[in-house]
């Protein structure tokens, strides 16, 4: 008779949780739960991909360019670094506007400027010559030849969840 009654409220137990776990299965049917979606915390940083889209684009705008250019001519590297640079920055734009994502990316001399201040060698003993910045672009006079530095950007991101604003100086990959 113990065991029958042990039984009995085994039984009632289990049917005590089920009827406690009904709620819970409702609630999570109307709020729409679905494993795919992002949660609010894991969201992390909007702009993280862009950054790693900028940090490509520098390093291929600057192949070529770096070393390949008098530092006389220091002017006509930044342009050709600039004009490298467009169309992946276009492409960055609109890469993904169908999902609510805009990109408005911009030149920045002030972070390339503060970049330099803090960073490039100075002093009588100075490895490498002046650090110049030109419409965004920071390059250097490394043995009269100009090498590309890095560039300094504003990038915004702007998504259905709203906008993220970043100030980026981005070196070319493995620099």
């Amino acid at each position: 008779m113990v065991r029958v009654r042990r039984g009995q409220l085994v039984l009632v137990a289990a049917a005590l949780v089920a009827v406690a776990l009904a709620p819970v299965v409702l609630a999570s049917l109307q709020l729409g739960y679905h494993g795919d979606v992002r949660a609010t915390g894991d969201y992390g940083d909007p702009t993280r991909d862009a950054r790693r889209a900028l940090d490509r684009a520098v390093a291929t705008a600057q192949s070529g360019v770096t070393g390949e250019y008098a530092w006389s001519r220091r002017r006509a590297a930044v342009t050709e670094v600039r004009d490298r640079l467009e169309p992946r920055l276009e492409r960055l734009r609109t890469s993904r506007v169908d999902a609510g994502t805009v990109h408005a990316v911009t030149y920045n001399g002030t972070v390339a400027e503060a970049w330099a201040d803090e960073r490039c060698p100075g002093g009588p003993a100075r490895e490498f010559g002046a650090c110049v910045v030109d419409r965004g672009v920071l390059v250097q006079n490394r043995i009269g030849t100009t090498h590309v530095v890095g560039v300094g950007l504003d990038v915004t991101t702007t998504t259905p969840r709203g906008e993220t604003r970043v100030t980026v100086f981005v070196r070319p990959v493995g620099r």
